[in-house]
């Protein structure tokens, strides 16, 4: 029995339900193909600042607080949240409340007024919150990484954006984006938990009349594979260096996916993982290190990220390099890539455990490859990677690759760094 259900309105509307009816919750969220790679040099940040800006007022609910105080008096908790491929926001409430945290998220998506002294009042908010993203090297480095990575375009920018960007916004700026991207075919609407009643009559009185229109697509991602080392340095005087170490890997859809997934999980997910074994508790370099695979609709990148002695540094990028040399040189072992198996699906099943995950992991998919897949489709792809599938992968995807570093602290020069990258 399928865990999704799928329907289409005429406009092209979609809506993805997933019955839960041992729990007594829902969460009614609405996905849109549309994040900061849609942006442009001028707007970067738009798609961040606007997902703000939906919680400040509409006409029938004219104040963040009269917003605040509806979902509130369901008991219930919203947020939202912008990544470079698609936005979301999302009610979470009893699922008596359904119909009502709909109209509340419909309502701020088509309603919301954008009022210039709002817009004003927030431009300090989302300053601030730059302020705290810079001074926090852990989440920073990711947008280091990104940049050296992806370079001028979009991927390559940070989705909060830049001062200069976000100060210059207007009423237009906003328009401009939401008119453009905010259509019926960039739209999901997901619903998960105990779902009684017509959900499906709901979704279309609310959403059914607004008119189809196609957007057209982001430009493709400019990135070549390099087979030299490149380095970036951010300096910032600190206590601890943070590194992210890592080489181009594949798209989301690429038929190695699920090879690839359990490539990282051997590299760098949980206590028992080789970067986890080797750099913290052999070395004592860092407190955390993970490694991860990020991908994206037509890019992709496997990496290992960790917060490390800054005495130690050039040891702790050797050791993360060697990792990756070594798994690309030698087979996993049975009992090793079986753990990783395990793991892998044990995280992936405790996801889905309640009603927002079921939901994010429906959408997600949804708005990315246009199918929300059954989720015994991922452990079944799990389950089928061999470990030559693996090692064929990591030699495709390390092997005679350039290693790509980021790090923040108190260097002054990369040129060290890419010396010791090109020796090993």
């Amino acid at each position: 029995m399928s865990v999704f259900e799928r329907h289409t309105l005429d406009n092209g509307l979609r809506v993805v339900t997933a019955d839960m009816p041992s729990v007594q919750s829902v969460t009614c969220m609405i996905m849109l193909a549309a994040g900061s790679r849609y942006e442009t040099p001028d707007t970067n940040g738009i798609a961040h600042f606007a997902e703000h800006m939906f919680f400040k007022g509409t006409e029938r609910r004219p104040t963040a607080r009269e917003i605040g105080m509806e979902v509130d008096g369901l008991g219930g908790e919203f947020n939202a949240f912008t990544s470079k491929e698609y936005t979301g926001y999302y009610v979470k409430c009893a699922a008596d409340y359904r119909d009502r945290a709909l109209d509340v998220l419909v309502d701020m998506l088509r309603n919301s007024k954008f009022e210039p002294e709002e817009i004003e009042r927030e431009k300090g908010v989302i300053v601030e919150e730059m302020n705290m993203y810079y001074d926090t090297p852990r989440d920073f480095i990711g947008g280091v990484y990104d940049q050296l990575l992806y370079g001028e375009q979009p991927l390559g920018w940070d989705i909060i954006g830049t001062k200069e960007t976000v100060r210059a916004a207007t009423r237009e700026t906003f328009r401009g984006y939401v008119d453009r991207w905010y259509k019926p075919e960039r739209m999901v609407v997901g619903l998960g938990g105990k779902l009684d009643g017509d959900a499906l009559e709901t979704v279309q009185r609310l959403l059914g009349d607004l008119e189809p229109q196609e957007t057209g697509a982001p430009a493709a991602v400019e990135a070549e594979r390099t087979s030299t080392p490149r380095v970036t340095v951010h300096h910032k005087e600190s206590d601890q260096a943070h590194l992210v170490l890592g080489v181009r890997s594949y798209p989301l859809d690429h038929p190695d996916r699920y090879a690839l997934q359990l490539l990282s999980t051997v590299l760098g997910t949980g206590m028992s993982s080789r970067l986890f074994t080797e750099v913290r508790e052999r070395r004592g370099l860092a407190y955390y290190v993970f490694a991860h695979n990020q991908s994206y609709t037509d890019a992709g990148s496997l990496f290992s990220q960790a917060g490390v002695d800054i005495t130690r540094a050039d040891e702790a990028v050797e050791t993360i390099a060697r990792e990756f040399r070594k798994i690309a040189d030698e087979p996993v072992p049975a009992e090793e890539l079986e753990k990783a198996r395990a793991l892998a699906k044990g995280r992936f099943v405790l996801r889905l455990e309640n009603p927002q995950g079921m939901t994010m992991f429906g959408l997600s998919r949804e708005v990315l490859e246009g199918k929300a897949v059954e989720p015994e489709e991922i452990t079944a792809g799990l389950d089928a990677v061999t470990a030559e599938d693996v090692k064929r992968v990591a030699q495709d995807v390390i092997a005679d690759a350039g290693l790509n570093l980021a790090l923040i602290g108190p260097f002054e020069d990369a040129e060290p760094f890419e010396q010791l990258l090109a020796a090993g």
